[in-house]
């Protein structure tokens, strides 16, 4: 069963490219160039949160191994949210300096939840009857 998850989660950043380049071109094509930076540059933003957010709970899981010999780090979710934290500055800077659309931008955001979304629909129709 771990082997299905692990499939799942290797696909997650395909969905995301996948859906970031979509919604970039229609962006571009729907409302011009401002929108279609502000769409890129957001769903850059979510590819790098989701590898932040898989190297946390890589670590945790790690941590919180069977093996016993390991001992929590401290610090580890502090890290993690300066990394957040840091992405959010860099993306507003970006905004701002480049001029791109903030709602696209944030629009851009959420291609990380909508490729979760269509995994869960990929493996609802791939599902195997056992």
């Amino acid at each position: 069963m771990s082997g299905d998850f692990d499939q799942a989660i290797q696909r997650l950043p395909r969905w995301i490219l996948l859906l970031a380049a979509l919604g970039t071109v229609l962006a571009g094509f729907l409302t011009g160039l401002s929108s279609a930076g502000g769409f890129l540059l957001g769903s850059l933003a979510a590819y790098l949160n989701l590898r932040v957010i898989e190297r946390a709970a890589n670590r945790i899981s790690r941590l919180a191994g069977a093996d016993g010999d390991s001992k929590p780090g401290g610090g580890a979710g502090v890290w993690v949210f300066i990394q957040f934290s840091g992405l959010v500055v860099a993306a507003l800077v970006i905004l701002n300096v480049s001029r791109f659309s903030a709602a696209a931008a944030f629009c851009g955001f959420l291609v990380c939840p909508a490729a979760v979304i269509l995994e869960i629909v990929y493996e609802l129709v791939t599902l195997k009857h056992s």
